[in-house]
Protein backbone atom coordinates (compact mmCIF):
# COMPACT_ATOMS: atom_id res chain seq x y z
CA UNK A 1 0.00 0.00 0.00
CA UNK A 2 1.53 3.35 -1.04
CA UNK A 3 1.89 6.17 1.50
CA UNK A 4 -0.76 8.44 -0.06
CA UNK A 5 -3.39 5.68 0.09
CA UNK A 6 -2.42 4.87 3.67
CA UNK A 7 -2.77 8.55 4.57
CA UNK A 8 -6.25 8.75 3.02
CA UNK A 9 -7.40 5.65 4.89
CA UNK A 10 -6.01 7.07 8.13
CA UNK A 11 -7.86 10.35 7.56
CA UNK A 12 -11.11 8.49 6.92
CA UNK A 13 -10.69 6.36 10.04
CA UNK A 14 -9.96 9.43 12.17
CA UNK A 15 -13.15 10.98 10.82
CA UNK A 16 -15.10 7.84 11.69
CA UNK A 17 -13.92 7.91 15.30
CA UNK A 18 -14.69 11.62 15.60
CA UNK A 19 -18.22 11.12 14.25
CA UNK A 20 -18.83 8.11 16.51
CA UNK A 21 -17.65 10.07 19.54
CA UNK A 22 -20.13 12.81 18.61
CA UNK A 23 -22.93 10.25 18.30
CA UNK A 24 -23.36 10.84 14.57
CA UNK A 25 -23.53 7.19 13.56
CA UNK A 26 -25.19 7.77 10.19
CA UNK A 27 -22.35 9.96 8.95
CA UNK A 28 -19.81 7.65 10.57
CA UNK A 29 -21.25 4.80 8.51
CA UNK A 30 -20.75 6.78 5.30
CA UNK A 31 -17.16 7.59 6.26
CA UNK A 32 -16.24 4.03 7.20
CA UNK A 33 -17.87 2.68 4.03
CA UNK A 34 -15.60 5.00 2.05
CA UNK A 35 -12.64 3.58 3.99
CA UNK A 36 -13.76 -0.01 3.33
CA UNK A 37 -14.12 0.69 -0.38
CA UNK A 38 -10.70 2.34 -0.60
CA UNK A 39 -9.07 -0.55 1.28
CA UNK A 40 -10.77 -3.05 -1.01
CA UNK A 41 -9.54 -1.23 -4.11
CA UNK A 42 -5.93 -1.49 -2.93
CA UNK A 43 -6.20 -4.97 -1.38
CA UNK A 44 -3.31 -7.31 -2.22
CA UNK A 45 -1.31 -10.08 -0.60
CA UNK A 46 0.58 -7.40 1.34
CA UNK A 47 -0.23 -7.81 5.05
CA UNK A 48 -0.59 -4.08 5.62
CA UNK A 49 -3.34 -3.86 3.01
CA UNK A 50 -5.10 -6.92 4.47
CA UNK A 51 -4.89 -5.49 8.00
CA UNK A 52 -6.30 -2.14 6.88
CA UNK A 53 -9.20 -3.84 5.09
CA UNK A 54 -10.01 -6.10 8.05
CA UNK A 55 -9.86 -3.18 10.50
CA UNK A 56 -12.17 -1.06 8.36
CA UNK A 57 -14.62 -3.97 8.12
CA UNK A 58 -14.51 -4.43 11.90
CA UNK A 59 -15.27 -0.76 12.53
CA UNK A 60 -18.12 -0.82 10.02
CA UNK A 61 -19.48 -4.00 11.62
CA UNK A 62 -19.46 -2.29 15.02
CA UNK A 63 -21.31 0.73 13.64
CA UNK A 64 -23.87 -1.45 11.87
CA UNK A 65 -24.47 -3.22 15.19
CA UNK A 66 -24.90 0.09 17.02
CA UNK A 67 -27.43 1.12 14.37
CA UNK A 68 -29.32 -2.18 14.66
CA UNK A 69 -28.22 -3.48 11.25
CA UNK A 70 -27.33 -6.89 12.65
CA UNK A 71 -27.24 -8.87 9.41
CA UNK A 72 -24.95 -6.29 7.78
CA UNK A 73 -22.74 -6.34 10.89
CA UNK A 74 -22.61 -10.13 10.66
CA UNK A 75 -21.46 -9.97 7.04
CA UNK A 76 -18.68 -7.46 7.81
CA UNK A 77 -17.39 -9.48 10.76
CA UNK A 78 -17.37 -12.68 8.69
CA UNK A 79 -15.46 -11.05 5.86
CA UNK A 80 -12.89 -9.59 8.25
CA UNK A 81 -12.35 -13.00 9.88
CA UNK A 82 -11.84 -14.58 6.46
CA UNK A 83 -9.19 -11.96 5.64
CA UNK A 84 -7.16 -12.62 8.78
CA UNK A 85 -7.26 -16.45 8.59
CA UNK A 86 -6.26 -17.22 12.21
CA UNK A 87 -3.05 -15.20 11.95
CA UNK A 88 -1.09 -15.50 15.21
CA UNK A 89 -0.20 -11.79 15.14
CA UNK A 90 -3.89 -10.76 15.08
CA UNK A 91 -5.35 -12.98 17.82
CA UNK A 92 -6.90 -10.09 19.78
CA UNK A 93 -8.64 -8.69 16.70
CA UNK A 94 -9.92 -12.09 15.57
CA UNK A 95 -11.26 -12.65 19.08
CA UNK A 96 -13.06 -9.29 18.95
CA UNK A 97 -14.52 -10.15 15.56
CA UNK A 98 -15.90 -13.46 16.82
CA UNK A 99 -17.26 -11.66 19.89
CA UNK A 100 -19.04 -9.11 17.69
CA UNK A 101 -20.31 -11.83 15.37
CA UNK A 102 -21.67 -13.75 18.36
CA UNK A 103 -23.45 -10.62 19.59
CA UNK A 104 -25.02 -10.07 16.17
CA UNK A 105 -26.26 -13.68 16.05
CA UNK A 106 -27.57 -13.40 19.61
CA UNK A 107 -29.64 -10.33 18.74
CA UNK A 108 -30.93 -12.13 15.65
CA UNK A 109 -32.16 -14.94 17.93
CA UNK A 110 -29.63 -17.48 16.63
CA UNK A 111 -28.32 -18.74 19.97
CA UNK A 112 -26.42 -21.75 18.60
CA UNK A 113 -24.34 -19.58 16.27
CA UNK A 114 -23.85 -16.99 19.01
CA UNK A 115 -22.53 -19.67 21.36
CA UNK A 116 -20.18 -21.02 18.68
CA UNK A 117 -18.59 -17.65 18.03
CA UNK A 118 -18.33 -16.64 21.69
CA UNK A 119 -16.50 -19.92 22.36
CA UNK A 120 -14.18 -19.20 19.43
CA UNK A 121 -13.59 -15.71 20.84
CA UNK A 122 -12.53 -17.25 24.15
CA UNK A 123 -10.08 -19.50 22.30
CA UNK A 124 -8.42 -16.57 20.54
CA UNK A 125 -8.35 -14.41 23.69
CA UNK A 126 -6.73 -17.27 25.63
CA UNK A 127 -4.13 -17.86 22.90
CA UNK A 128 -3.07 -14.22 23.01
CA UNK A 129 0.15 -13.55 24.93
CA UNK A 130 -0.61 -12.56 27.61
CA UNK A 131 -4.16 -14.00 27.68
CA UNK A 132 -6.89 -11.35 27.46
CA UNK A 133 -8.62 -12.50 30.62
CA UNK A 134 -11.18 -9.70 30.94
CA UNK A 135 -12.37 -10.45 27.43
CA UNK A 136 -12.58 -14.14 28.34
CA UNK A 137 -14.71 -13.19 31.36
CA UNK A 138 -17.09 -11.15 29.18
CA UNK A 139 -17.57 -14.08 26.79
CA UNK A 140 -18.05 -16.54 29.68
CA UNK A 141 -20.73 -14.26 31.13
CA UNK A 142 -22.51 -14.16 27.75
CA UNK A 143 -22.34 -17.95 27.46
CA UNK A 144 -23.74 -18.23 30.98
CA UNK A 145 -26.84 -16.32 29.91
CA UNK A 146 -27.29 -18.56 26.86
CA UNK A 147 -26.93 -21.73 28.93
CA UNK A 148 -29.37 -20.44 31.54
CA UNK A 149 -31.94 -19.56 28.85
CA UNK A 150 -31.56 -23.07 27.42
CA UNK A 151 -32.24 -24.59 30.85
CA UNK A 152 -28.69 -25.92 31.25
CA UNK A 153 -28.13 -24.55 34.75
CA UNK A 154 -25.00 -26.59 35.42
CA UNK A 155 -23.24 -25.19 32.34
CA UNK A 156 -24.51 -21.69 33.17
CA UNK A 157 -23.04 -21.94 36.66
CA UNK A 158 -19.67 -23.05 35.26
CA UNK A 159 -19.55 -20.08 32.87
CA UNK A 160 -20.62 -17.52 35.48
CA UNK A 161 -18.14 -18.91 38.02
CA UNK A 162 -15.35 -18.70 35.46
CA UNK A 163 -16.22 -15.07 34.74
CA UNK A 164 -16.43 -14.29 38.46
CA UNK A 165 -13.08 -15.93 39.20
CA UNK A 166 -11.35 -13.88 36.50
CA UNK A 167 -12.97 -10.60 37.50
CA UNK A 168 -12.27 -11.16 41.18
CA UNK A 169 -8.59 -11.83 40.47
CA UNK A 170 -8.15 -9.06 37.88
CA UNK A 171 -10.39 -6.28 39.20
CA UNK A 172 -11.20 -7.23 42.77
CA UNK A 173 -14.54 -7.52 44.49
CA UNK A 174 -15.18 -3.78 44.60
CA UNK A 175 -15.78 -3.36 40.89
CA UNK A 176 -18.99 -2.92 38.89
CA UNK A 177 -18.22 -5.83 36.54
CA UNK A 178 -17.60 -8.18 39.46
CA UNK A 179 -20.86 -7.06 41.07
CA UNK A 180 -22.74 -7.66 37.81
CA UNK A 181 -21.54 -11.26 37.49
CA UNK A 182 -22.24 -11.85 41.20
CA UNK A 183 -25.79 -10.68 40.54
CA UNK A 184 -26.08 -12.92 37.48
CA UNK A 185 -24.91 -15.89 39.52
CA UNK A 186 -27.40 -15.00 42.25
CA UNK A 187 -30.24 -15.00 39.72
CA UNK A 188 -29.10 -18.40 38.46
CA UNK A 189 -29.02 -19.89 41.97
CA UNK A 190 -32.46 -18.41 42.64
CA UNK A 191 -33.84 -20.07 39.51
CA UNK A 192 -32.23 -23.37 40.52
CA UNK A 193 -33.71 -23.21 44.03
CA UNK A 194 -30.40 -22.71 45.86
CA UNK A 195 -31.68 -19.83 47.96
CA UNK A 196 -28.84 -19.52 50.47
CA UNK A 197 -26.28 -19.31 47.67
CA UNK A 198 -28.50 -16.85 45.80
CA UNK A 199 -28.80 -14.73 48.94
CA UNK A 200 -25.03 -14.51 49.35
CA UNK A 201 -24.41 -13.58 45.71
CA UNK A 202 -27.07 -10.87 45.80
CA UNK A 203 -25.73 -9.56 49.11
CA UNK A 204 -22.23 -9.30 47.62
CA UNK A 205 -23.58 -7.49 44.56
CA UNK A 206 -25.66 -5.11 46.69
CA UNK A 207 -22.81 -4.24 49.05
CA UNK A 208 -20.49 -3.50 46.14
CA UNK A 209 -23.07 -1.42 44.27
CA UNK A 210 -23.97 0.63 47.34
CA UNK A 211 -20.29 1.34 47.90
CA UNK A 212 -19.50 2.25 44.29
CA UNK A 213 -22.76 3.64 42.94
CA UNK A 214 -24.70 4.83 45.96
CA UNK A 215 -28.31 4.18 46.92
CA UNK A 216 -29.90 6.24 44.12
CA UNK A 217 -28.75 4.08 41.23
CA UNK A 218 -30.81 1.59 39.18
CA UNK A 219 -28.36 -1.28 39.73
CA UNK A 220 -28.49 -0.75 43.49
CA UNK A 221 -32.30 -0.63 43.44
CA UNK A 222 -32.42 -3.80 41.35
CA UNK A 223 -30.12 -5.56 43.80
CA UNK A 224 -32.49 -4.65 46.64
CA UNK A 225 -35.38 -6.19 44.68
CA UNK A 226 -33.40 -9.32 43.79
CA UNK A 227 -32.40 -9.82 47.40
CA UNK A 228 -35.97 -9.28 48.63
CA UNK A 229 -37.27 -12.01 46.32
CA UNK A 230 -34.66 -14.48 47.54
CA UNK A 231 -35.29 -13.62 51.18
CA UNK A 232 -38.95 -14.48 50.70
CA UNK A 233 -37.92 -17.94 49.56
CA UNK A 234 -35.63 -18.45 52.56
CA UNK A 235 -38.30 -17.27 55.02
CA UNK A 236 -36.75 -13.92 56.02
CA UNK A 237 -39.93 -11.98 55.38
CA UNK A 238 -39.23 -8.97 57.58
CA UNK A 239 -35.85 -8.46 55.91
CA UNK A 240 -37.44 -8.97 52.49
CA UNK A 241 -39.88 -6.16 53.31
CA UNK A 242 -37.02 -3.81 54.10
CA UNK A 243 -35.34 -4.49 50.76
CA UNK A 244 -38.60 -4.17 48.80
CA UNK A 245 -39.06 -0.73 50.35
CA UNK A 246 -35.53 0.31 49.42
CA UNK A 247 -35.98 -0.97 45.85
CA UNK A 248 -39.27 0.90 45.52
CA UNK A 249 -37.81 4.14 46.86
CA UNK A 250 -34.75 3.75 44.68
CA UNK A 251 -36.71 3.47 41.44
CA UNK A 252 -39.17 6.21 42.47
CA UNK A 253 -36.42 8.82 42.60
CA UNK A 254 -34.88 7.78 39.28
CA UNK A 255 -37.61 9.26 37.10
CA UNK A 256 -39.58 8.23 34.00
CA UNK A 257 -36.78 6.27 32.36
CA UNK A 258 -37.25 3.57 35.00
CA UNK A 259 -41.05 3.45 35.07
CA UNK A 260 -41.16 -0.21 34.00
CA UNK A 261 -38.71 -1.17 36.75
CA UNK A 262 -40.78 0.75 39.27
CA UNK A 263 -43.92 -1.10 38.18
CA UNK A 264 -42.17 -4.48 38.46
CA UNK A 265 -40.87 -3.79 41.97
CA UNK A 266 -44.25 -2.43 43.07
CA UNK A 267 -45.94 -5.57 41.77
CA UNK A 268 -43.55 -7.78 43.76
CA UNK A 269 -43.89 -5.69 46.89
CA UNK A 270 -47.68 -5.43 46.74
CA UNK A 271 -48.03 -9.18 46.25
CA UNK A 272 -45.93 -9.62 49.38
CA UNK A 273 -48.05 -7.12 51.32
CA UNK A 274 -51.28 -8.90 50.38
CA UNK A 275 -49.80 -12.18 51.57
CA UNK A 276 -49.05 -10.41 54.84
CA UNK A 277 -52.68 -9.26 55.12
CA UNK A 278 -51.88 -5.63 54.32
CA UNK A 279 -54.10 -5.14 51.28
CA UNK A 280 -54.85 -1.51 52.17
CA UNK A 281 -51.16 -0.58 52.16
CA UNK A 282 -50.71 -2.45 48.88
CA UNK A 283 -53.49 -0.36 47.33
CA UNK A 284 -51.90 2.85 48.59
CA UNK A 285 -48.55 1.90 47.05
CA UNK A 286 -50.18 0.93 43.76
CA UNK A 287 -51.91 4.30 43.66
CA UNK A 288 -48.68 6.11 44.46
CA UNK A 289 -46.90 4.29 41.64
CA UNK A 290 -49.72 4.98 39.17
CA UNK A 291 -49.54 8.66 40.04
CA UNK A 292 -45.77 8.70 39.62
CA UNK A 293 -45.93 6.93 36.25
CA UNK A 294 -48.80 9.14 35.11
CA UNK A 295 -46.85 12.28 36.00
CA UNK A 296 -43.82 10.91 34.18
CA UNK A 297 -45.89 10.20 31.07
CA UNK A 298 -47.33 13.71 31.18
CA UNK A 299 -43.82 15.12 31.27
Amino acid sequence: MDSSTATLISILQDRVESLRAAGNLSEALHAVTAAVEKCQQTLSTNLDSIDAFASALEIRGDIHRELGNYELARDDYRQAIDQLEDRPDRLAQIGRLHAGLGAAYDTLGKEEQASKHWKLAIDFFERHEPPLLLDVAAMANNLGFLAKAAGNLEAAEAYFLRALEILHSQLGQDHEQTATVSSNLGALYHAAGFYEQAREMHMIALETRRKLLGDEHPDTAQSHNNLALVLLQSGDRSWARRHFEKALTGFEVLGPEYASDLEAVASNYCSFLREEGEAQLAELIEGRVRDAIGQSAAC
